[in-house]
């Protein structure tokens, strides 16, 4: 019986003993883990505060363009403009200096052949005034307004300025839909515009796009020059993706508010359709032209008389100048305001009435927003000093008047077609004769009464119109001081003379 109990009692040791054992195992086991557990969730929270930021989704901002489509579609108008053009059949000298080997075949009838074109405009007054490009006027006899509600009238041309590719012309209407002139300065690359008139003859049309680049410079208003006049080009394109194609010069660039910022103009293209890219006329020149046209007849064009580079990298190395924007003072002009402020030759132009200036083209519709007598604060970049000049704007003569319009008037002279028989007796083919004279500046020049011009400026003139016609062109495409007309001519007993017309004196 001892031996029985003695067994239990070693068998319960060992069963205790285990227990312990176990249980200490146990719980020192679990004390690791536990440790883990919290070695882990530090390690997490430590992630956790250096995790990546999460994107914040936002939902897409649709655009609406059918509110300014609708406000600007009914004041964007197709222009259509006839050019009637005398033809004649047979050939004859093309040259003054041709006539000696004789004329013939003056005896066939001349003929009438019409050129038709086809543009756009913007209605800017509910009384009919309408801006357009010069491109699509210039030279019409006829000019034929449709209005999106298909009403047709009949235009004259207001005044036009081929310096910057801009006509005004007025329909005789009242009441009429308009669209307000916007803010081009404040017009940014990346926003959404339309552009809206008649591509194609396509009436009512409305294509998107964004402004790809402000302040372009493409160099063919100058290049587009046919009158030999000398030729002041001001070119401070926008230039937007917007589909725009042949009829749709003189239309509408609008914002998504529906207000006008530019004059669809040009476009680059190899084919002559739309491949990617079109240029307005931003509404900072247009408002500015369109209201001297309106109030003087011409546009009064300030100059600060300059000649100007638009800085670059090469520039800047060849005159060991420290920054490669702004605009480079090449030569100053005599009489100008730019000299009389004391302005010089290597000054970098930089400002304009605080307005930052990096190349030629923003210079140029900087100035173009003054008239002949503003006063404007010109900052300079001169041996790496800025310098500032109160300089005070003057016209192409170098003073502070009002330009008026030339016309035959201003020359004190009458003036008529020639006929056949003269033609034929003096074996010439083109050219306009001088029929009566009072005083004015081809009286002064030395010139008779009977004289017959035939070249203006290198160009022939084959009529009246087309005369008087370059006289405009001269004067609203001279640049600082450069307003002549050189003339050539004969007088009917055969004798060949020379005349050069200053029209600033």
């Amino acid at each position: 019986m001892k031996k029985l109990w003695k067994n239990v009692a070693v068998v319960l040791t060992i069963v205790v003993a285990s227990a312990a054992i176990s249980y200490m195992v146990v719980s020192q086991f679990s004390k690791q883990i536990l440790a883990s557990f919290d070695n882990i969730k530090e390690q997490n929270e430590i992630q956790q505060h250096a995790r990546f930021a999460r994107m914040e989704v936002v939902p897409a901002v649709a655009t609406d363009f059918t509110v300014a489509a609708e406000n600007s579609i009914h004041a964007v108008v197709h222009i259509m403009s006839k050019t009637n053009r005398s033809i004649q059949q047979g050939q004859g000298p093309i040259d003054l200096f041709e006539y000696f080997f004789g004329y013939r075949e003056y005896s066939q009838p001349r003929q009438q052949q019409p050129q038709v074109g086809y543009g756009s405009g913007v209605i800017i007054s509910r009384d009919g005034y309408i801006v357009t490009n010069n491109h699509v006027v210039e030279g019409a006899d006829e000019l034929q307004v449709t209005l999106n509600d298909q009403r047709s009238f009949t235009a004259r041309i207001v005044g036009t300025d081929p310096t910057t590719d801009i006509a005004l012309i007025k329909i005789d209407a009242e009441d009429l839909p308009t669209i307000p002139y916007g803010d081009s300065d404040k017009l940014k690359v990346g926003e959404w515009v339309l552009a809206v008139g008649n591509p194609l003859n396509l009436t009512s049309t409305v294509t998107a796009g964004i402004v790809s680049a402000k302040a372009r410079n493409l160099g063919i208003i100058g290049s587009q020059s046919t009158n030999g006049a000398p030729s002041l080009g001001i070119e401070s394109f926008i230039q937007t993706d917007a589909a725009v194609n042949p009829g749709n010069s003189g239309g509408a660039l609008v914002n998504t508010s529906g207000e006008l910022v530019g004059i669809n103009t040009a476009i680059v293209s190899s084919s002559g359709a739309f491949s990617g890219y079109s240029f307005a006329v931003p509404v900072s020149i247009v408002s500015k032209v369109v209201a001297d046209l309106k109030q003087y007849g011409s546009v009064q064009r300030a100059m600060l008389g300059v000649s100007i580079q638009t800085m670059n990298s090469d520039l800047a190395k060849h005159y060991d100048i420290d920054m490669v924007e702004g605009v480079y003072v090449a030569e100053v002009s005599d009489r100008s305001g730019a000299k009389e402020a004391g302005m010089e030759k290597g000054d970098i132009i930089i400002k304009v009435d605080n307005r930052k200036v990096a190349n030629n083209a923003q210079l140029q519709e900087q100035i173009s927003r003054f008239r002949p007598g503003d006063k404007v604060k010109v900052s300079v970049l001169r041996k790496n000093k800025e310098l500032q000049f109160d300089v005070t704007l003057r016209n192409m003569y170098g003073n502070t008047e009002i330009v008026k319009q030339a016309g035959l008037s201003d020359l004190g002279a009458s003036f008529g077609e020639l006929s056949i028989d003269l033609k034929r007796q003096l074996n010439i083919s083109y050219g306009v004769q001088v029929t009566g004279l009072t005083d004015g500046k081809l009286k002064e020049a030395g010139m008779r009464k009977g004289f017959i011009i035939m070249k203006v400026n290198d160009h022939r003139v084959a009529s009246v119109a087309e005369f008087e016609k370059m006289v405009k062109d001269v004067q609203s495409g001279a640049g600082f001081g450069e307003s002549a007309l050189f003339i050539v001519g004969m007088y009917p007993t055969g004798k060949v003379n020379y005349y050069a017309i200053d029209l600033g004196e």
